[in-house]
Formats: structure tokens, C-alpha cells, sequence
């Protein structure tokens, strides 16, 4: 592989202050988001959409990437400090973190948490650059037959643990697919579901029904709680810098362990649809199977802070990689992403194999970057990230609500999706009051239009005998195995504790 295309833009990342900057300006407002309880990478995304609307797209793109990839570094200090999770797949971060802050060592809790988001982030880059030349020919390998069963997977994937449920999961799922049917049929021009409005002729705003669909049921959900984001009593745990070097230092005293889990991350990213919750969990339980004294965890084992908080940050280089190359979500956030480089004008999919390699790899840079460079930012900036728990919902909920209105507006600058904002923000809150996974509906609205699309086309060139080519064979079992794998778990921990994510 050509060195110049490799580290080309890395060295054009470096030498361009205005790139330099925006990853700068990222890492502490996505430590902001995954640090505010209820917040999350998801609804940073959308927020930030209106800001880089009309930038340029390898700018927009880096920004909105360096923003999301540093997350989970921010939700480790609410997690850590008084037992909250910042975001859903921080919660694995509590087990051991939070028995450490009450027992006086958050500062080194913290540093570990710090040490391992940076060092997996890197890895998790790497891994994605290692994959790029054996993932190629497999891209170019897919069909329209491939594509709409690989749209199949990622939803059911999502559905399946995003919840208790799987009949909740794909029915919300399924409700994002009729959804994306709206507008004109792309092959008949017949209009569907437009009620004889013109703005619906295209579709469905993206952009409008993430919002809706995340940022105003959280806001409507903080005004009938009232009060702070999170209901902590007592004062914040202190720490001292010695103790977080010590924490950091703590990764590299478990170097296999580090490295094993954030490979593992990697790779469950690349899965489409299983997403940072699958990964932190089973990277915790991992290491409480492969560790010589299982006993210490959950009492405040720094190992059971390293292995989820490696995988948090490393499965967001696996999951770019169905993203990119697929135009699959490897997972929710993911999925918010895709919306909002298509706006930028970056079209996710196999021809980034052939004509997008340049962005690609200037991706790949942004992301490492982002995580080497958190670990400073960090170290400056916990103190004051650990009160935000404290702020009070009413300084909040304007802020967000302007911000959300106008995201939906300026994504296709039609009044409509305003109104549109708020009808499936209701709908958002509903699901949310009464457990109903929320993350479905995205991945269905986002790959309901690639489904129906690449049918057609399969359709059209094998007609039905598409589904006997061996590719689709694969991918048939995977989605079978998938459901199997659910069924056996849920009989399994019938008399257990199950364990459920919020999204």
C-alpha cells in the first residue's frame, strides 16, 4: 500500500491549524456530553449538526467524529465519581469504579478509566487501518442482494440488545422502516405517506427524527422529573493528581489485558448494530473469566475499569468500518453520524473503497488523534466536569430545546420539520415513559431506504433465487443465529438478574 496515502493525511491534519483546531474544540465538548448524565454521544451529534451545517465536508466530519470518539472518556467521571452512568455503556465502568471513589481512590479510578479510553481509542484506529486492505476486495464483493440482507442484520442486531425485549426492539425497528418509506416511491415516482405534502416528497428528515426521537424526550422527561440531571447526595469525591497518574499508570501494568480488550472491542464494533453496550459488558465479563482472582471484582478492581473502558473507546474504530464501507451502522451513534455526513455531502458506501480512500484514512488520523489527545484534556478539565451532575434541568432544557428546533429547521431549512420534530418527539417520550428501546427506529429509518432499494435491484437482476447465492446464505444464518443466540440467553437467565440498558 502507498506510504504517502497512508500517512498523507495525517501530516495534512498536523500542518492545518483550522483541522487542528476543530479536534481541539471537540474532545471537551464531547467529554461534555458523555459527562452530563442523559446527555450521550447521540444528542451531541445532533446538536452539533446545525454548527457544521454548510462546512466543508472533510472538516464537518472530522469535528463531528473527534466529538463522538471521546464520549465515553467524559461518562467514566459521573460513573466513577457517585455511581451514575454518563452514558449506557459506561455503566459497566461503575462496577468497580464507583467502590473505588467510596473508598478514596476515585482519582486513581479515574486515571485507569483515562488510560485505558486512550489507549483503546488508538488501537481501536489502528485496527480499523489494519482491516482496510483485507476489507477492501470484500466490499467490492457485496451485491444489492448482500446489502439488503446486511440491512436486515444491523436491525435485528440493534433491536436484540436494546432491551429486554425482542419482540419491542424490532417492532420499534419496523416502525423506523415504514417511516423511511415515506416519500416517493424511487422506482414508480407513486407517492406514499405525503398526505399530499410537498416536503415529504423526499422523505423523512433524518436529522429531524433523530432529534426527535432522542434530544426531546430526554428534555421532556428532566421538566416532569425537576431538578438536577442526576439526583447525587453529598459532595463530589475528591482526588489528587498523583492518583490519577497512578491510575494510568495502572494500564500499562495490565498491558495484556488492556491490549485483549480493546481488539475485542474492535472487532464487536465492526459487527453492525452491536454497539458499546454489547462491548463494555463483555469485555468486563472477559476479564472477570480470564483473571487469576475473579473474586475482587466488583469490590474495586482497576481491571474491571480497564476492560470496559478499552472496549467504550476502541469499538468506535470497528464500527466505522461497516459504516464507511457498507453504509451499515455499526451502531446507534453511528447511525446518527451516517444522517449527518450524508448532509455534509460525504455518500457512505462501497464506492469509498474506490474514490473516498483519502477521506477514509484522513478519519482513521482524526480519530486517533482525538484519543491521544483527550488524556490531556482530561487531566486539565475532571475536576470541573465532575459537577456537572449538579446542573439544574431549567438552565438546561431551553438550551437544548433552541439548539434541537434548530437542527430540524436548518437541515433542509423547511418550517415542516419543526412540526415534524414534534410529533415524533412525543412519540420518542412515549417510548422512553413506558421501556421501549428508542435506537431501533434510527437504524430502521436509516436502513429502511437502503433495504428497499437493494431488493428491488436483487429482485430485478436474480429474482427471488438471490437469497440461495452463498454471501446471502451467510448472512441469512448470521440474522437466524442472532435471534437463537437471544432466545437461549434470555432462557438461560430466567431466574437471574437481567440486565437493561436505557437507551
Amino acid at each position: 500500500m502507498d506510504v504517502n496515502a497512508i500517512f498523507g493525511p495525517l501530516w495534512d491534519i498536523l500542518t492545518t491549524p483550522y483541522l487542528m483546531g476543530l479536534i481541539l474544540l471537540a474532545i471537551p465538548i464531547g467529554m461534555f456530553f458523555g459527562a452530563v448524565p442523559g446527555l450521550g454521544g447521540k444528542l451531541g451529534i445532533v446538536l452539533l449538526i446545525p454548527f457544521v451545517f454548510g462546512m466543508d465536508p472533510l472538516a464537518g466530519a472530522v469535528f463531528l467524529l473527534a466529538m463522538h470518539a471521546v464520549v465515553h472518556t467524559g461518562g467514566s467521571i459521573p460513573s466513577i465519581l457517585f455511581g451514575v452512568p454518563g452514558t449506557g455503556p459506561d455503566a459497566a465502568t461503575i462496577v468497580d469504579g464507583y467502590p473505588m471513589a467510596q473508598r478514596g481512590e476515585a482519582g486513581r479510578a479515574l486515571g485507569a478509566s483515562l488510560g485505558a479510553s486512550g489507549v483503546g481509542g488508538v488501537i481501536g484506529a489502528l485496527f480499523l487501518a489494519a482491516m482496510l486492505p483485507v476489507l477492501r476486495p470484500v466490499v467490492l464483493a457485496f451485491s444489492p442482494a448482500e446489502f439488503f440482507l446486511l440491512a436486515l442484520f444491523g436491525i435485528t442486531f440493534i433491536a436484540m440488545l436494546s432491551g429486554r425485549s425482542l419482540i419491542k426492539g424490532i417492532s420499534v425497528g419496523l416502525l423506523g422502516i415504514m417511516v423511511s418509506l415515506v416519500g416517493l416511491d424511487p422506482h414508480t415516482g407513486a407517492q406514499r405517506f405525503t398526505f399530499d405534502e410537498l416536503f415529504l416528497w423526499d422523505g423523512v428528515s433524518v436529522v429531524a427524527a433523530v432529534l426527535g426521537i432522542f434530544a426531546i424526550p430526554e428534555m421532556i422527561a428532566l421538566g416532569v422529573k425537576g431538578g438536577t440531571i442526576a439526583e447525587v447526595k453529598g459532595k463530589a469525591a475528591r482526588y489528587d493528581f498523583a492518583q490519577v497518574i497512578d491510575g494510568i499508570l495502572d494500564v500499562f501494568r495490565h498491558p495484556w489485558l488492556t491490549f485483549r480488550t480493546s481488539i475485542f472491542g474492535a472487532a464487536i464494533g465492526a459487527i453492525p448494530g452491536l454497539g458499546g453496550d454489547a462491548a463494555s459488558w463483555l469485555c468486563y465479563g472477559h476479564a472477570v473469566q480470564t483473571c487469576k482472582n475473579p473474586e475482587t471484582f466488583g469490590k474495586g478492581d482497576v481491571r474491571g475499569i480497564i476492560a470496559p473502558e478499552t472496549a467504550n473507546n476502541s469499538k468506535e474504530g470497528g464500527s466505522l468500518l461497516p459504516t464507511l464501507f457498507f453504509g451499515v451502522p455499526g451502531s446507534s451513534g453511528m447511525a446518527i453520524l451516517i444522517g449527518a455526513f450524508v448532509m455534509l455531502g460525504i455518500q457512505p458506501g462501497p464506492q469509498m473503497a474506490l474514490t473516498g480512500m483519502n477521506l477514509v484514512w484522513s478519519l482513521i488520523w482524526a480519530l486517533a488523534l482525538a484519543n491521544f489527545l483527550s488524556v490531556f484534556v482530561f487531566l486539565a478539565m475532571a475536576p470541573a466536569f465532575s459537577l456537572l451532575v449538579f446542573v439544574r434541568g431549567a438552565l438546561l432544557i431551553p438550551f437544548v430545546l433552541v439548539l434541537a428546533f434548530l437542527g430540524a429547521f436548518l437541515s433542509e431549512a423547511a418550517w415542516e420539520n419543526i412540526v415534524l420534530l414534534f410529533v415524533i418527539g412525543v412519540l420518542g417520550y412515549f417510548l422512553k415513559k413506558h421501556g421501549w428501546p428508542r435506537p431501533p427506529f434510527v437504524i430502521g429509518l436509516v436502513l429502511g431506504s437502503i433495504a428497499e432499494d437493494s431488493i428491488h435491484k436483487a429482485l430485478a437482476i436474480w429474482g427471488p433465487t438471490f437469497f440461495l447465492r452463498p454471501l446471502s446464505l451467510l448472512l441469512i444464518a448470521a440474522i437466524i443465529m442472532t435471534i437463537g443466540i437471544y432466545i437461549y440467553r434470555l432462557h438461560t437467565n430466567k431466574g437471574g438478574k437481567d440486565v437493561h440498558y436505557d437507551l
